[in-house]
């Protein structure tokens, strides 16, 4: 028997009507998965997870015209909020923004986080060679520090060319999460928008096996151990990253408050998020340490969801 207990900060939504604008653009990368709320509760009711914050994934809706991502983001805003309000016993969302529209993206982020009860907001790494901690977008991050909102960090696709054979996902996603991090970090973020929660994917990318290589560049004025400092204060999601090695650098590293659960499903397959819980849940933690990454820390970044992950529903299937 499965308790449902934990909190999922990154499992994504994918409306049909978003797969389909998408394949009508020729996107490249991988196929878009199917999905309905009936397939991520399956998975989640197997998985024990209480609640799923749910969030759109690379690329985003911005993909060169401004107009268009404003109505893709107000779509894709409003279809994912119908479908929390239908189970807000099991979902929540962050909300999609227009980057790199500054204006649009602000437009978009109160009226998701106001109007429509966004838990908070989802961002890319970069949209092409502009990353997240440029000035241009600094409109935008003090607009959600007002809200002390919080933020999920989702890797996008590295301004160059793919490896023959290797797919984005493999490394270059990875890179592309440290990059944005060091150039947030750099450009004062920890100082200037003090309240905001931000979330790193997959564990942060390479941040915690290389932090102290670059720990000069995560201050602004290159001292070693604020630029540590300014790395701990990001939050980092396991989604497939519960390796016992990538693990053991992310535990050595990070905040212990400062861990949630991730799943990264349906783009990671139900077999593939299987296994890395399987490997989450084989990891030596203390009580408290899995209590705080299974739903604690996501608890206290997200008080609506703390009774979901409290309740103790069971299913006929193991764990």
């Amino acid at each position: 028997m499965v308790t449902l207990a934990r909190i999922d900060t990154h499992q994504h939504i994918v409306p049909a009507a978003y797969a389909a604008w998408l394949t009508d653009n020729g996107i490249p990368g991988m196929p878009h998965p199917r999905w309905s709320p009936a397939i991520a509760l399956e998975l989640m009711d197997r998985q024990g997870i209480a609640s799923a914050v749910l969030s759109v994934s690379t690329p985003g809706v911005h993909l060169g015209d401004d107009r268009e991502a404003r109505i893709k983001a107000r779509e894709v805003n409003d279809y994912t909020a119908e479908v929390v309000a239908a189970r807000p016993d099991r979902f929540g969302f962050f909300a999609t923004l227009t980057l790199p529209d500054v204006a649009g993206a602000i437009e978009e982020a109160v009226y998701a986080l106001d109007v429509l009860g966004a838990d908070g907001v989802v961002l890319m790494s970069n949209v092409g060679n502009a990353y997240l901690g440029q000035a241009a977008w600094d409109p935008l991050m003090a607009e959600l520090n007002r809200r002390a909102a919080v933020v999920l960090v989702h890797p996008n696709e590295l301004p160059a060319p793919e490896l023959p054979g290797i797919p984005g996902h493999a490394a270059d996603f990875l890179l592309n999460t440290t990059r944005a991090a060091i150039n947030m970090a750099r450009a004062g973020y920890m100082q200037r928008f003090p309240d905001l929660k931000i979330i790193l994917s997959h564990a942060g990318g390479f941040l915690p096996y290389a932090a102290e290589r670059m720990a000069r560049q995560c201050s602004p004025d290159g001292d070693h151990e604020a630029g540590l400092a300014n790395l701990r204060r990001f939050y980092f999601d396991t989604a497939l990253s519960s390796s016992p090695y990538a693990l053991a650098c992310l535990l050595a590293f990070a905040d212990p408050d400062k861990i949630t659960f991730g799943s990264d499903f349906p783009h990671a397959s139900a077999s593939r998020v299987d296994h890395f819980t399987r490997l989450l849940d084989a990891c030596p933690l203390d009580g408290a340490q899995r209590e705080a990454i299974s739903r604690g820390n996501a608890q206290a970044l997200f008080p609506r969801l703390s009774a979901r992950g409290e309740r103790a529903l069971q299913t006929g299937t193991p764990a």
